[in-house]
């Protein structure tokens, strides 16, 4: 099964396509070499033949035969016929020397069959025919040398390609089966988590390869995914704890306005105060709609390019006076003097900031100071809304994001514990990352805005 699998995987289809594109070359590039080697191999011989030729007849001197055939003698005992041969004949084309049988030649270059001069073997002669002082001279050799040198090459051409076919199919098995296990992790991780094993992620080898980048960015979405039922999950059993109470009070005070009716008794304020209570539940689910339209990227439609520096200002200007009727103070400290320009939502940043301020002052007491921020850094803007109030304490800053979380100390103050969650999908939404840091005293929250 595994192997089957192995056969059909991607990985090992690519090297065998690699592989065959590979051998293809090898065998046209090869081809290549071949014939200009054959072609080079042919010429040397020519050369080779042409020299022996030229330096025998070079013997002869007019009326003075007896040299040349000395010299044919002797070429003709050095040699072995079967590699070079050489004839000499005279003007009645009788043998004066050499190695060969009489045969007719053409002059010029020639290839004869060995058989054709009376030779054994199958092996082809290039023969150089001439005449010299009124004599045939014939000098030969043989393509044995030469074949066999094309031969090694061929067998060794051979041994190569069934060398590289093997490297090939051994290569792309072990490539295609590395590759085939952190797929099957991913199919793995993937199978895990259809079965609602959302912790599960894919194993990263952090070499930065491919899969690395698609097991991350998997991952990633993992995480997401995993934040995202998680925070579903949190939000019903917050709505069914938080909501308990005053759909309770609701109904408490619609029992009372009944018995209060069956007695004549006036009823008007307790219809008020049900009608408020009313306001304030459609007032969270509200909160909870708004937030899940921002999360969803509702607001990715109506981004446009924004002077986040204004932004600050304004919501500033607007609850400077807020905060002095609470008997705080609101300072705000732009870096930039230039506009500080991002993508985003008016709207939705302006509420960022509302609820960030708000947030100071419902929850800090008399004399606060809250300062908004803003510097330049090479890659972002750093907006800042510090207070040097009570804080947040170290190991619930990453649950007040959570929908209807509110602190044990703040559950006596007005609000439904969605202000930061609305600031967190909003920061997310605008690709903000947002920090709670200690002030000492008090909270420092940071959000850095990418640059355009």
């Amino acid at each position: 099964m595994r192997r089957a699998r192995l056969l059909r995987s991607t990985p090992f289809r690519l090297a065998l396509s690699f592989g065959l594109f590979f051998i293809v070359a090898l065998l046209v590039a090869g081809a290549i070499a071949y014939g200009l080697m054959e072609r080079e191999l042919a010429r040397a011989i020519d050369r080779s033949v042409g020299d022996t030729y030229s330096v025998v007849a070079s013997t002869y001197s007019s009326n003075d035969l007896e040299d040349l055939i000395a010299a044919v003698d002797t070429y003709s005992a050095l040699k072995n016929a079967e590699d070079q041969v050489f004839l000499l004949l005279n003007e009645r084309g009788e043998k004066l020397a050499g190695n060969i049988r009489t045969s007719q030649i053409k002059p010029g270059l020639s290839t004869m069959p060995a058989a054709d001069l009376g030779l054994g073997g199958n092996d082809p002669i290039r023969v150089m025919a001439g005449n010299v002082g009124g004599n045939s001279l014939f000098v030969g050799q043989s393509y044995r040398e030469t074949d066999a040198i094309e031969h090694i090459v061929f067998a060794s051409f051979l041994w190569a390609s069934g060398l590289i076919v093997a490297m090939v199919i051994v290569g792309g098995a072990l490539l295609a089966g590395r590759a085939t296990k952190r797929l099957e992790s991913i199919e793995r991780t993937m199978i895990e988590v259809s079965g609602g094993n959302l912790a599960c992620r894919i194993p990263v080898r952090g070499n930065g390869d491919d899969i690395d980048v698609v097991s991350t960015h998997m991952n990633h979405a993992l995480g997401r995914l995993s934040s995202l039922v998680e925070s579903m999950r949190q939000v019903s059993a917050d709505i069914a704890h938080d909501l308990k109470t005053p759909l309770n009070r609701l109904r408490m005070t619609i029992e009372l306005a009944l018995q209060r009716q069956g007695q004549s008794e006036t009823v008007e304020s307790l219809l008020l105060d049900a009608r408020e209570e009313c306001d304030r539940i459609d007032a969270t689910f509200g909160a909870l709609l708004r937030i899940s339209q921002i999360e969803a990227g509702a607001g990715k439609a109506r981004f446009k390019s924004l002077d986040l520096r204004e932004i600050m200002a304004s919501v500033a200007e607007i609850y400077e006076h807020v905060a002095e009727d609470n008997a705080q103070t609101l300072e705000l400290k732009l870096q930039a003097s230039v506009p500080s320009i991002i993508n985003g939502d008016r709207e939705l940043l302006t509420q960022l900031f509302v609820n960030l301020i708000e947030n100071a002052i419902t929850h800090c007491p008399a004399g606060t100071r809250i300062s908004m921020t803003l510097t330049v850094t090479d890659q972002a803007y750093l907006a800042c809304v510090s207070d040097n109030g009570p804080g947040i304490p170290a190991e619930e800053r990453e649950l007040v994001f959570r929908r209807l979380y509110r602190l044990d100390k703040s559950r006596t103050t007005p609000g439904s514990g969605l202000g930061l969650s609305l600031v967190k999908a909003t920061a997310d939404l605008h690709s903000a990352p947002i920090t709670l840091k200690d002030g000492r005293p008090g909270l420092q929250v940071c959000l850095s805005f990418p640059r355009i």
